[in-house]
């Protein structure tokens, strides 16, 4: 994979998803003093910061407007050394790819060891259905590869690390200090809850729609608060709005699953500025009866 396969995803999920309100990707700013995002068209790059240390969660596209976009957030790509990885697609990983511009080259990343599996070629990454394999994506930032269930603490981050399969075979998401959950693609958010993420990019629905299950169920739980931050369409603390229609597949070609508050085309990017980015705090996603 490399910078032209994000070009190219860029024109044609765009002529294939405009017009269907479907991503609605936070724009670049602070959630609160703790998380920050920075937009790539319609995926979302995560950072979290405490006490001066600064972890990245995905890598967005192969875009090059990355470093720009992290000034906006007063971060240097620079101080970044830990990226936790959700999934290896495109708009997840391209900031990683040898042939990017290579702000993280010095980064550490940390994946599911299923996940690596499409990193050394053993797997190939699918998408609709089955009928369209992705190009393999190379990088040679060092890896540390994880398990479900496995417990990190970075510069005193605790992050646990929960596999969830589906989307792709070795999907995870990430828990840190008990408080925020960077969901990558298990999640999407319509207008009137969330849904097991987009069915015709993912390897298994039905594996998607279980393994969705199983993480509502761990995080009740938890018994506390914790927000769900999304890959393409934004944040909530609403747990029981976020798994509303967990059994349900987001179609993105049936009317029923848009969002009337999504762009006509997400990768249309014209919202996102840096005066934006400085004046308020993304807000949450509210769900409508």
């Amino acid at each position: 994979m490399a910078k032209k396969d994000s070009e190219d995803q860029k024109r044609s999920m765009s002529v294939m998803f405009r017009g269907r309100a479907i991503f609605k990707p936070l724009n670049t700013g602070w959630i609160d003093e703790h998380v920050a995002c920075v937009r790539e068209w319609v995926a979302n790059i995560f950072f979290y910061t405490k006490n001066g240390a600064t972890i990245m969660i995905d890598a967005g596209y192969n875009y090059d407007r990355l470093r720009e976009k992290m000034g906006w957030l007063d971060i240097d790509p620079a101080s970044i050394r830990h990226i936790l990885i959700t999934h290896q697609d495109t708009d997840h990983v391209g900031a990683l790819e040898t042939d990017s511009e290579q702000l993280f080259r010095n980064a550490t990343i940390y994946l599911s060891e299923i996940e690596n599996r499409y990193l050394t070629g053993e797997a190939r990454r699918r998408v609709i259905h089955g009928l369209y394999k992705l190009p393999l994506v190379k990088t040679d930032n060092e890896r540390v590869l994880l398990k479900d269930g496995q417990i990190l603490d970075i510069d005193g981050i605790r992050i646990e690390c929960i596999l969830v399969p589906g989307h792709t075979w070795g999907h995870m998401v990430y828990l840190i200090d008990d408080e925020y959950l960077f969901t990558g693609d298990t999640i999407w958010f319509g207008a009137d809850g969330g849904y097991s993420f987009i069915a015709t990019l993912a390897e298994d629905n039905a594996l998607a729609v279980r393994s969705l299950a199983a993480l509502e169920k761990r995080l009740r739980a938890w018994k506390q608060p914790v927000r769900i931050i999304t890959g393409h369409t934004g944040w909530t603390d609403d747990l029981d709005g976020a798994f509303l229609h967990r059994t349900e597949l987001c179609r993105p070609f049936t009317r029923k699953y848009t969002d009337p508050d999504a762009p006509y085309d997400g990768y249309e990017e014209a919202d996102d500025t840096e005066e934006k980015a400085r004046a308020a705090r993304l807000k949450k996603k509210v769900f409508r009866a």
